[in-house]
């Protein structure tokens, strides 16, 4: 009686490489979004912030009939015409600074002049976002020319 032990080959199957790819694909994925820069991540949120607040002292410089005018100052912002503390007047991160026209007048009628307003980071002066509106839709953010 004959019999022959063929060595058993070993070896990966294609569904097992596809797999291993697969896994190494979503893991290169989610060290480039770990690795997004945290300069513009942040220079985005500010400017994000600051669309919102100049919408809010839109909105009750309008309720109140009352002018309110934004102005960038060291260190942050204002809102004159509006009570001290109603709105925040700093920055979220120290190093965001403003290019260009400072002052922006948000009211008190529903039509205003087009404005904008160029946010720089400290550490990206190259890099900036435009706030901006027409003058009769909200404030919004743009990337800078």
């Amino acid at each position: 009686m004959k019999t022959s032990a063929l060595p058993r080959v070993r070896g990966f199957t294609l569904l097992e490489l596809l797999v291993v790819v697969a896994i190494m694909a979503l893991a290169t994925a989610g060290v480039g979004l770990a690795l997004r820069d945290g300069g513009q991540t942040q220079l985005e949120r500010e400017a994000q912030r600051l669309a919102a607040l100049l919408e809010a002292g839109r909105a009750q410089s309008r309720a109140s009939g009352l002018p309110v005018r934004w102005q960038a100052v060291p260190g942050g912002f204002r809102f004159d015409g509006l009570p001290a503390g109603q709105l925040p007047d700093r920055w979220l991160d120290p190093g965001t600074l403003v290019r260009g026209p400072s002052t922006l007048q948000l009211g008190p009628e529903p039509l205003i002049g087009p404005q904008q307003v160029l946010l720089a980071h400290a550490d990206h002066p190259e890099r900036a976002l435009r706030v901006t509106t027409d003058g009769l839709r909200p404030f919004a953010v743009e990337a800078s020319p």
